[in-house]
């Protein structure tokens, strides 16, 4: 199940802002069907992780998710095995279960697969019809939108946005489904960085040139330019990472 992403809020550890997330899953659990499972539940708190609210190092209490989402803790620990094999969760012992904090092995190879998948989609394109780029039109808009109020984080959920709708382009389910769980991790180590208004700012404008490129068939040369892009993403979020950037 493919959750819309909406724009999230910086989280942090205080038990306000550890209420605030718990209370965004209790809403989600609205797009859980009567017969939930732990793939609808995996689903949920993947979308608090791509917007945003879970940063690594966040503990998920059990007895509150289950309350929260109204299911048993046989479904809720299935879920986090679920995204534990994702990469998403680890399980600490006597400690309970945490988002997971990368490493820059983990950048590197996040931004392979990055590399891999959406540049080789542009690169497959033969054609668009104008309808095909409506998602990422309004993905665009809002990430301009947020800007203006100063939401960087917000800019970052609408980017994440952008970047899985460029990829539905390929018109492939497997496609869809690897690339968000792929984002879901990218989102992680947006959290490194100290200032997400540096790191957002100039990725809004780069996103206007892909849909620019795209508009005009230029997919070759649109899948060159989102080469650069994502290899500036990534040299810019291991600096984050070794605290390089302030």
């Amino acid at each position: 199940m493919s959750i819309p992403l909406t724009s999230g809020h910086r989280p942090d550890s205080n038990a306000a802002q550890s209420d605030s997330w718990v209370q965004k899953v209790a809403h989600d659990v609205g797009l859980i069907a009567r017969s939930s499972t732990a793939d609808r539940v995996a689903d949920v708190l993947r979308r608090r992780i791509i917007e945003g609210d879970l940063a690594p190092r966040t503990h998920l209490p059990e007895e509150q998710l289950i309350v929260a989402l109204r299911v048993s803790r046989n479904t809720l620990r299935e879920a986090f095995r679920m995204l534990s094999h994702e990469g998403l969760l680890v399980h600490e012992l006597h400690r309970g279960v945490f988002v997971r904090e990368l490493d820059e092995a983990d950048l590197r190879d996040l931004y392979r697969l990055r590399l891999m998948i959406e540049c080789g989609v542009l690169r497959s394109l033969v054609d668009v019809a104008p309808g095909d780029l409506e998602a990422l039109h309004t993905d665009l808009s809002a990430a301009v939108s947020a800007s203006g109020r100063g939401d960087w984080i917000g800019v970052g959920t609408a980017n994440m946005q952008f970047h899985h709708d460029l990829v539905a382009l390929a018109r492939s389910p497997r496609t869809d489904q690897v690339t968000q769980r792929l984002l879901a991790e990218v989102r992680l180590a947006f959290h490194a960085a100290a200032s997400p208004e540096r790191l957002h700012r100039k990725y809004v404008d780069r996103n206007r040139e892909l849909l620019d490129l795209l508009e005009g068939r230029e997919f070759e040369r649109a899948a060159a330019r989102l080469e650069d892009y994502l290899r500036d993403s990534l040299a810019e979020l291991l600096d984050a990472l070794r605290g390089e950037v302030a």
